[in-house]
């Protein structure tokens, strides 16, 4: 393995590499719920009080590291949609999917043995593999303590249960098809659905319920969340191709030096004649890429349609999630939503 492959295998992969540098959502886009996470912030700070001075010395290392709360945000917009939207009843959950998305990535890094996220050392880096991965564990089950404590309808359990079971699906499903080609681009939407857009899904899904929201209005905002969670990874995965570290936390290419064929990929292999296919294959497939060959493998997908298509796709999704919003939303909270789906497919970081 050569110093340039190692270091790209060492940087965090990951699809919040939107996250970097920020804390909350703090702009226009969900100026509806700035109070709300503002509230959420205080929630998550105090979430995981412990007795265990280094459990408390862990997690606010990891509140501290940043990311944009989108799922929690997400679920709080759709709460405020309803009609019986409560802070109190509705900021617990709230917390609950961000401790679920913060276990999940302290899981991740381990696997991925990243020494950094969003710029700062961690879980693993700091105080080892160990200590990290009974954290994740820890951050679980106080995401379920959290919900337990206020004795919400069982519905809202196995949400939450399901959402844990999809997620480790889909990481499973990932690090199992590393340096694989797929047959064909349903094993890719299968993948992203169970590791991100499932996500967003039960998200919006929940704030919908918990805001008091119809059952039709409900299953909306529930797809609304799937199709723009989908966006969200194919245009991550774009990311890998477009952008640089100084606009994503990570050098261009670093998903293929980690063994992930994503859409732009597998769009190229399709459209590519016989000796383009199997070298690219070739390259793909290679656990031991260097830098060089990380480089060939972009130019030979860039100079196909392959970002092109994945983009196209992204967009259709998009679309869908503006189009499926319930039609009798509050007009704050239905920009609020269109802002999300537009901010998702012209960022560039």
């Amino acid at each position: 393995m050569t110093s340039e492959h190692f270091l790209m295998k060492k940087e965090r992969r990951s699809a919040d590499a939107p996250d970097v540098g920020d804390t909350t959502l703090n702009n226009d886009m969900f100026d509806v719920i700035q109070a709300d996470l503002e509230m959420l912030e205080l929630t998550l700070t105090e979430a995981i009080a412990s007795e265990t001075a280094l459990i408390t010395d862990i997690w606010t290392h990891l509140v501290s590291s940043g990311g944009k709360r989108l799922r929690p945000a997400l679920f709080l917009v759709a709460a405020r949609g309803g009609t019986s939207f409560d802070p109190a009843r509705a900021m617990p959950i709230a917390a609950a999917l961000e401790l679920v998305h913060t276990a999940s990535l302290v899981h991740d890094d381990v696997i991925d043995e990243a020494d950094t996220r969003r710029g700062a050392a961690t879980a693993n880096a700091k105080w080892g593999n160990q200590i990290a991965i009974l954290t994740g564990d820890y951050i679980f089950a106080r995401a379920f303590k959290l919900i337990a404590e206020k004795g919400y309808d069982s519905s809202i359990y196995v949400k939450l249960a399901q959402l844990v079971c999809t997620l480790s699906e889909g990481e499973i499903l990932q690090d199992h098809t590393v340096y694989q080609v797929p047959k064909d681009e349903s094993a890719y939407y299968e993948r992203i659905r169970k590791k991100t857009a499932d996500f967003l899904e039960i998200c919006c899904e929940l704030g919908a319920m918990i805001g008091g929201m119809s059952a039709d209005d409900t299953a909306r905002m529930a797809q609304y969340g799937q199709a723009l969670g989908m966006a969200f990874q194919i245009t991550d995965d774009l990311l890998d191709f477009r952008q640089t570290s100084e606009h994503i936390g990570k050098p261009a290419g670093h998903d293929l030096a980690q063994g992930y064929v994503t859409l732009p990929v597998i769009r190229a292999l399709s459209v590519l004649d016989a000796h383009g296919r199997a070298e690219l294959t070739a390259l793909v497939t290679n656990p031991k890429m260097t830098e060089e060959e990380v480089a060939r493998a972009l130019d030979i997908v860039r100079m196909t349609d392959g970002l092109d298509y994945a983009q196209t796709q992204a967009d259709a999704y998009l679309e869908r999630a503006k189009n499926v919003l319930p039609e009798k939303l509050d007009e704050r909270v239905r920009e609020t939503c269109l802002m999300a789906a537009d901010f998702i497919g012209r960022r560039e970081f």
